[in-house]
């Protein structure tokens, strides 16, 4: 959830939407496996270049401990396959 003076941004599971609300469906997460030092560059990145190389919009979300990769359920296949390409390990 982030609140801005503008608007208020919540990301939840799409059965948890209320009626009513304006929202974008059809999302599916990728969990980078962490945590993750702060003092630690490029994580992100190293997920996001591949993936914008291959014109695949992405949602990133970043908590504490993990960063999560939201991309669009009809991309998520050729995301997956962009990743491994790129050398890095899907875990299910």
């Amino acid at each position: 959830m982030a609140r801005t003076a503008d608007e208020l941004s919540v990301v939840c599971e799409e059965s948890r939407v209320p009626t009513g609300v304006r929202v974008e469906r059809d999302w599916s997460a990728l969990k980078l496996e962490g945590p993750f030092p702060f003092s630690t560059t490029g994580v992100l990145e190293s997920i996001l270049q591949p993936l914008a190389q291959a014109e695949i919009s992405i949602f990133a979300v970043s908590t504490y401990d993990t960063d999560y990769v939201l991309i669009q359920r009809e991309r998520i296949a050729a995301a997956v396959e962009e990743l491994r390409k790129a050398g890095h390990e899907l875990l299910t």
